[in-house]
């Protein structure tokens, strides 16, 4: 027979029960902690053989989260590095992959070599120094001369973004004559730039530009967002 029901007394209940705050920390969240719980119960079985038959049951519940990757071979390796990680490095099982380390986990980084430069021109931008560097690094020819002019009447064109105003190919000259530390020297020549009127209007088509492509593909939304498809001349004739 079976025993009878006692009911059970609020306040223990109340008392019993548990928060998250008091629970043990989740190392991947996003699986939760019923996974946790069965991952931390594969680690107490005794038996390898029924340790490694959870372990592969675990896997495949994994998986069952990720349908669309769990049977992608880079993803199964995924998965048994993330069950070790849960287990805090204690689960014992045979992982047809390298089991990963604490120390290799750990690991971090190498920083990455930020360019740290505070160019006195900022309008010009840190690639117009890199550019004047590879043009001192040249030999003198037609070839550095081109480049030379190339990288002036890109400079010009910078200060005109930025400075929306007239230029004269002095200050550039001098500029450059300044940030290539005095080897490009086109002060006492005769070069002339392109006319700031050209540059202002180009500078102005390429703004349009960038302004015309964001603004296209907003065209064809409606105030509820619906997308409507572009009318066809071809079909307007046929309709007529």
């Amino acid at each position: 027979m079976h025993s009878k029901y006692i009911k059970e007394n609020a306040n223990d209940v109340v008392f019993n029960l548990e928060y998250n705050s008091e629970r043990k920390h989740l190392i991947i969240p996003e699986y939760g902690r019923h996974l946790h719980k069965l991952i931390d119960q594969a680690v107490e079985i005794q038996d390898r053989e029924e340790r490694n038959k959870l372990a592969r049951y675990i896997i495949q519940v994994m998986g069952s989260l990720n349908p669309h990757l769990r049977d992608v071979p880079d993803f199964q390796h995924k998965l048994w590095d993330q069950i070790f990680i849960m287990s805090d490095f204690k689960l014992d099982v045979d992982s047809p992959y390298p089991i990963p380390s604490r120390e290799v986990l750990q690991l971090k980084p190498d920083p990455l070599p930020y360019p740290q430069n505070f160019p006195k021109y900022r309008f010009y931008g840190n690639n117009i120094k890199y550019m004047i560097d590879v043009a001192n690094s040249w030999e003198e020819g037609e070839l550095k001369s081109a480049l030379i002019k190339v990288i002036a009447n890109h400079m010009k064109k910078s200060f005109l973004s930025w400075n929306k105003d007239t230029v004269k190919d002095d200050v550039i000259f001098e500029h450059l004559y300044e940030l290539s530390d005095g080897k490009i020297n086109l002060m006492q020549g005769d070069e002339e730039l392109v006319n700031t009127t050209d540059l202002m209007r180009t500078n102005k088509k390429a703004s349009n530009k960038s302004m015309s492509n964001n603004n296209g593909k907003m065209h064809n939304k409606n105030k509820k967002g619906k997308i409507f498809p572009k009318k066809n001349n071809n079909q307007n004739n046929i309709q007529k």
